[in-house]
């Protein structure tokens, strides 16, 4: 049966990029519409492609420069981990690559779809996002599966399998740079054509008038799809490498089995992915989030079945199909938490609505305190289900392995998820195309409730992409400190031992952890207060790049509708590539210092501090780093459907005091929900990842407080 398992593992990976194959040659069948239609698609193409194709130029010379460090500097295993650091950074970028240009492409065969039927249209948007959503689970099983073979780790060499670290500390470096690039890219175009041409100009949105359309609708998908692709890319290899390495102290009770355990999860999350996607089906009757769900109602249910026969058959225990199952409920539950919180028929969204009546501080309080509040059910499911699984496993090492089941059931969905969050961008791309075509309103319509549901699918995405991140955190931390107390030669019945708080003869080492991992270290008081303040720099950072590239293209739209004879009345056609070179250019050169603060803390703490701070510093990110994006992205998303529920008719519509309120709560949410909120999730796997790959070296080389 392991020797099954082990070869059905690669062929399962096939088969999910088989399936991407397929979908991308189905929707390249679909009608493309109008020569107006195509025009406008061809102008996104170009401005997408020149993004992705500048922001892997920028990003390439760092991941040489660090896998070469990694060469040089590791102690051990050098060339594996500098190898799985560039493999880990490619497949990152194009699985990214794959799931963009899909979502390009669907955008305008969506809008095209609209015109006859609003049920075909989100099928075709939905099947669009299921690209990217299988490119990431294919390739991160190829890419971990290759890289175990290569390096000859096997039962009889498990001491191998921290070299596959490597591979997830890429994949979260060139994950950073995408969510931060893209996501300055899309809010400072997002803005920029929102101030400019709604409150400036009056002019509706996505109108073709205005230069800054082109960079909005290139932005949803070098943000949303590329940005959130390469988000839960890493976090899977992140989740899945460090579950391996916890495996590893299991062999002797469950056999190979214990390693190969999230590979088989991944697997089963793939297979679940394609049966979700194609279960999708659109009504016309019927509200596109309510397919959608099935679709995730029919992918979590092959994966409670398949996880049955994970733990009964192969596993032999049952109590991981307990905990397995629980993520996997959590990942439901967090779900509906984000829809009642940005869903647009929703109290919080209404109340926000509500609030612009009496001005634009109105309507931001509301959606301050409402986005405060969201954070709270959501931190603590996650804290209620990382102590469920420690106790329903028994607590000890097994609670740790409990931990890390319920991250995998957890992340599971991420293929269907990931299919979601990409719908959304290709439906405002669809009714962006549509208007800039001059359908006529009621392709308009069809197309702004598919965009409706986009942004409910994006918040969700959001949600339990935070709710991954922390998760995956806390198993990479249990896999830190597992790896640093081997290094230390302390045994796994001690750690264990240590874990519960009980029992049982210390030996020196364990005294010395004990004391080292203890509160009252001023060490470690001080590691766990600057922990807790980098995501507030960095999101410090993010917030000003995504000011400054505002700055420039609302000055660049402000200059053309000035100075370009007749562009106002509709007689002369802006120059959008400007608006996108300038975005472009913008947009890399601001994510390098965000960039920079992820690496530059963890490494001087690590090696000023030492390794055993270092810990505390990774709980001070994880906590209030995971706190602060909730708050951000879902306000952001409230702030968003909020307009939208008043430019449906609601507080007196578009041009009312209430819509102009929600514009400005919409432009003051655009940073906090698709830039700084979600870069933090790869702000806390980064540092977690970085911190176990360079730990030999932290542990070696450390200032010596003692």
């Amino acid at each position: 049966m392991e020797q099954f398992v082990h070869w059905a593992i690669p062929v399962i990976a096939v088969i999910a990029l088989s399936a991407v194959a397929i979908l991308y040659n189905w929707l390249q069948k679909q009608d493309a519409g109008t020569r107006r239609m195509k025009e406008v698609a061809h102008y996104i193409q170009i401005g997408a492609n020149a993004f992705l194709h500048r922001e892997l130029v920028t990003i390439a010379p760092f991941v040489v420069a660090l896998a070469v460090l990694l060469l040089l500097a590791m102690p051990e295993g050098k060339w594996q981990v500098a190898l799985g650091f560039v493999v880990g950074a490619t497949f990152s970028m194009l699985a990214t690559y794959i799931g963009m240009n899909a979502a390009v492409r669907a955008s305008v065969r969506t809008t095209s779809a609209a015109r006859s039927s609003a049920a075909r249209a989100l099928i075709v948007a939905f099947r669009g996002g299921g690209t990217m959503g299988l490119s990431i689970t294919g390739l991160t099983i190829v890419g971990l599966f290759g890289l175990l073979t290569l390096f000859g780790v096997n039962a009889d060499t498990p001491e191998r399998i921290h070299l596959l670290v490597g591979f997830g500390f890429g994949a979260s470096f060139a994950a950073l740079f995408a969510q931060l690039g893209g996501g300055i890219f899309t809010k400072g175009a997002d803005i920029a054509a929102d101030l400019v041409g709604k409150v400036e100009q009056g002019i509706p949105e996505d109108d073709p008038r205005n230069a800054a359309v082109i960079a909005d609708q290139v932005g949803d998908n070098v943000g949303d799809v590329a940005g959130r692709g390469a988000d839960l890319f890493e976090s899977g290899a992140d989740n899945i490498i460090g579950t391996m390495i916890l495996g590893s102290a299991f062999i002797s009770t469950y056999g190979w089995a214990a390693v190969l355990f999230p590979l088989i999860s991944e697997a089963i999350g793939a297979i679940g992915a394609i049966l979700g996607i194609l279960a999708v089906r659109g009504d016309e009757k019927r509200n596109p989030i309510v397919a959608m769900n099935i679709g995730f109602l029919v992918s979590g249910l092959f994966a409670v079945v398949s996880y049955y026969f994970l733990a009964t058959a192969i596993m032999h225990d049952i109590r991981l199909f307990y905990c397995l199952t629980m993520g996997l409920v959590a990942a439901i539950l967090v779900s509906l938490m984000v829809q009642y919180y940005t869903g647009i028929d929703q109290k919080p969204v209404k109340s926000i609505a509500e609030g612009g009546l009496r001005g634009v501080a109105t309507n931001l309080i509301y959606g301050f305190s409402w986005g405060m509040e969201s954070a709270v059910p959501m931190i603590i499911l996650v804290a209620i289900v990382n102590v469920a699984a420690f106790y329903v496993m028994g607590g000890g090492l097994h609670g740790v392995l409990g931990i890390a089941a319920a991250t995998l059931g957890l992340s599971v969905m991420k293929g269907i998820i990931m299919a979601a969050d990409a719908f959304g961008p290709i439906a405002d791309n669809a009714s962006g195309i549509a208007e800039m075509s001059g359908l006529g309103a009621d392709v308009r319509r069809s197309g702004d409730v598919l965009d409706a549901a986009g942004n409910i699918t994006k918040a969700i995405t959001k949600g339990y992409s935070m709710s991954t991140a922390l998760m995956t955190s806390v198993v990479i931390l249990f896999a830190y400190l597992l790896s640093a107390a081997k290094l230390a030669g302390i045994a796994h019945e001690h750690m264990a031992a240590f874990a519960t708080l009980r029992g049982t003869e210390l030996t020196m080492d364990v005294a010395q952890m004990v004391r080292y991992l203890s509160l009252a270290h001023p060490l470690n008081i001080a590691a766990l207060m600057i922990g807790a303040t980098v995501p507030f720099l960095f999101s410090s950072q993010a917030m000003k790049a995504v000011g400054r590239t505002a700055f420039r293209l609302v000055d660049e739209v402000r200059r053309q509708f000035r100075e370009i004879p007749g562009l106002l009345q509709g007689k002369a056609i802006p120059e959008y590539s400007r608006c996108v070179d300038i975005g472009t250019s913008h947009a890399l050169k601001e994510m390098v210092a965000p960039t920079l603060i992820g690496v530059i803390f963890p490494l001087t703490v690590g090696f000023v501090m030492g390794p055993w701070a270092l810990a505390f510093y990774l709980i001070g990110v994880k906590v209030i780093g995971a706190t602060l994006a909730i708050f951000m992205f879902n306000a952001g998303g409230a702030w968003d459907n909020a307009k939208k529920y008043v430019e449906d008719g609601h507080f007196g519509g578009k041009g009312s005091e209430a819509h102009k309120a929600g514009v400005i709560g919409d432009t003051f949410g655009d940073p906090l929900k698709d830039t700084a909120g979600p870069s933090l999730h790869i702000l806390i796997k980064l540092q977690n990842i970085l911190a176990i790959t360079l730990l030999p070296l932290f542990y070696h080389y450390h200032i010596p407080w003692e």
